[in-house]
């Protein structure tokens, strides 16, 4: 398979936040993004931004997530979005962010702490418990 030439990583040229965000794989899709972007989650060299606001490569980034935050450098502008490991190459991470993200993982992982699961409907075994608890069971 070959890759052309507007799929492969420039290191010149400008591209929208919201697209390089999507195409570095910060988030699954565009609108994803952009929400992140307009709720003031990502900043661009310290101030907030809109989601067309051109980004080159030198572009410094904060990006929050939960309780994560990653300090990043723009290396370079990619049109289409790439696997993983080609799309960590599009930026480069500052030492200390990676190791305060990586040590907050690793306290949430000792103390058991894990995102709680997102609920839906209660199940049969839900609605019966519930039945208890208000006495018509």
């Amino acid at each position: 398979m070959t890759i052309a030439a507007e799929d492969t990583p420039e290191a010149t040229g400008s591209q929208r936040l919201d697209k390089w965000l999507w195409a570095a794989r910060f988030f699954k899709t565009r609108p994803l993004a952009v929400e992140a972007v307009n709720g003031g989650k990502v900043q661009v060299d310290g101030q907030r931004a809109k989601p067309g606001r051109a980004i080159r490569p030198g572009t410094r980034l904060t990006i929050r997530k939960g309780e994560l935050e990653w300090q990043i450098e723009v290396q370079a502008i990619c049109r289409q979005r790439r696997p993983a490991a080609e799309a960590a190459l599009l930026y480069s991470e500052d030492e200390a962010s990676r190791r305060k993200r990586q040590e907050l993982v690793r306290e949430r992982r000792e103390a058991g702490r894990t995102p709680a699961p997102e609920r839906g409907r209660p199940t049969k075994r839900d609605r019966r418990r519930i039945a208890e608890l208000r006495g018509r069971g």
